[in-house]
């Protein structure tokens, strides 16, 4: 990637993370952020200690690493005429805002092909481009229910509360700039044989529906209930979240061999004798899904989370530990993979941020240089566009 430059306008999590993702993979990022505030995600918690509300943010610290911040003013004509000039020395533009704001600063995507056709523009909306109207705005919280994710989170047993939230504050928004990210590189790839550009809409509620995988098959299919009922998304079988001896954890259950292997685990109580190899599959009843709850939550009362998951692991069950934040950090498989890296902010301090759930050989993910305080590089990537103005030179 580092032969790509990248001009990001975006100022929320999705359009930040697509754009963090490809600058941690070598692409030089060109973040432009308002004046005398920055991008909002730069006033989100949580928070470090320093002065300067503008640089304590955690959020956008780990959203920005490697990338360059330019100030400019978007609202005013010289702000757009600058953006021209540096539309013309560059191969993406990401973007999140709500469809049809690019229309306003000189990129609508309906134009696109005939004014810039080299240019990969990729935006990030709730619902895609030209939505109805009580849709154009909508948020994180909005996209996860109206996707389905709502009923899908948590699992059965819930029935008499409203459906969460989800993991996160932005769930929807990490899996569409995770999405958009891939969806630039394949565009560029294939800009390499054609050198055309391409208009990337991204729908934050498609790319969640889409994680949704099977189940949207089978409501399609009709093989599963399709009405507003609490529970409609889940499996029915006996897995979920479970207390133990110091804390809890989480089990799945759905196949003979898991089926085999939990009698086995639980010590072959008399009751499992009569079921079928396949219950979890094509015979789940209520009765059957609580007598396999009750004897497993009996047998995580004498067991810490850890122990429990390398028993239940070496037969062949998924359970896993559901693990604080600093049990996360401290996990030696985390350390194995050396998941979390050392970062130095200039205000910030030295912390720990994530890094990727991949090791690619040759073109590893890398974090350089911590996210940059509003405007660092304001005067060296103006100054630089003034002088190919100057002297004639196109992109770099």
């Amino acid at each position: 990637m580092s032969s790509y430059k990248i001009l990001e306008l975006s100022e929320g999590v999705a359009g930040e993370y697509c754009g963090k993702l490809l600058a941690d993979f070598g692409a030089e990022v060109i973040k432009i952020e308002r004046p005398g505030s920055g991008s909002p995600t730069r006033h989100l918690g949580p928070f470090g200690s320093g002065n300067d509300a503008n640089e304590r943010s955690g959020l956008f610290a780990y959203l920005n690493t490697n990338k360059r911040s330019i100030v400019l003013d978007l609202e005013a004509e010289t702000g757009v005429e600058t953006l021209a000039l540096l539309l013309d020395k560059v191969d993406v533009v990401i973007d999140d805002h709500s469809s049809g704001w690019l229309a306003g600063i000189g990129l609508d995507p309906e134009s696109l092909e005939s004014v810039r056709p080299g240019l990969v523009l990729c935006s990030i909306t709730a619902y895609g481009q030209n939505p109805p109207d009580e849709r154009k705005y909508a948020e994180d919280l909005t996209v996860f229910h109206t996707s389905g994710w709502g009923f899908h989170t948590p699992g059965a047993g819930h029935e008499d509360i409203p459906p969460l939230k989800g993991p996160g504050r932005f769930f929807c928004n990490y899996e569409a700039g995770q999405e958009a990210a891939m969806y630039v590189v394949a565009s560029l790839f294939d800009r390499e044989s054609d050198s055309r550009g391409r208009f990337i809409d991204v729908s934050m509620h498609e790319v969640m529906v889409s994680r949704a995988d099977y189940v949207v098959a089978q409501f399609v299919a009709g093989e599963m209930d399709v009405t507003d009922w609490r529970g409609g998304f889940d499996m029915h079988g006996p897995g979920g979240i479970f207390p133990c001896k110091d804390g809890f954890i989480y089990v799945f259950m759905a196949t003979p061999d898991q089926w085999a292997a939990y009698r086995k685990m639980i010590g072959d109580p008399e009751w499992t004798h009569d079921l079928p190899p396949d219950w979890l599959m094509k015979g789940l009843t209520p009765e059957r899904i609580a007598l396999t709850r009750r004897d497993l939550c009996e047998w995580l009362k004498s067991r810490n989370k850890v122990d429990a998951a390398h028993e239940a692991q070496a037969l062949g069950i998924t359970l896993v530990p559901v693990n604080t934040p600093s049990e996360v950090v401290a996990s030696p498989q985390y350390q194995h993979r050396k998941y979390f890296v050392d970062v130095t902010h200039p205000v910030l301090g030295t912390v720990k941020y994530p890094s990727v759930p991949y090791r690619m050989s040759e073109t590893p993910a890398r974090v350089v240089t911590s996210a940059p305080l509003l405007g660092k590089d304001s005067e060296e990537v103006l100054s630089q566009l003034s002088e190919g103005i100057r002297t004639g030179k196109g992109r770099d």
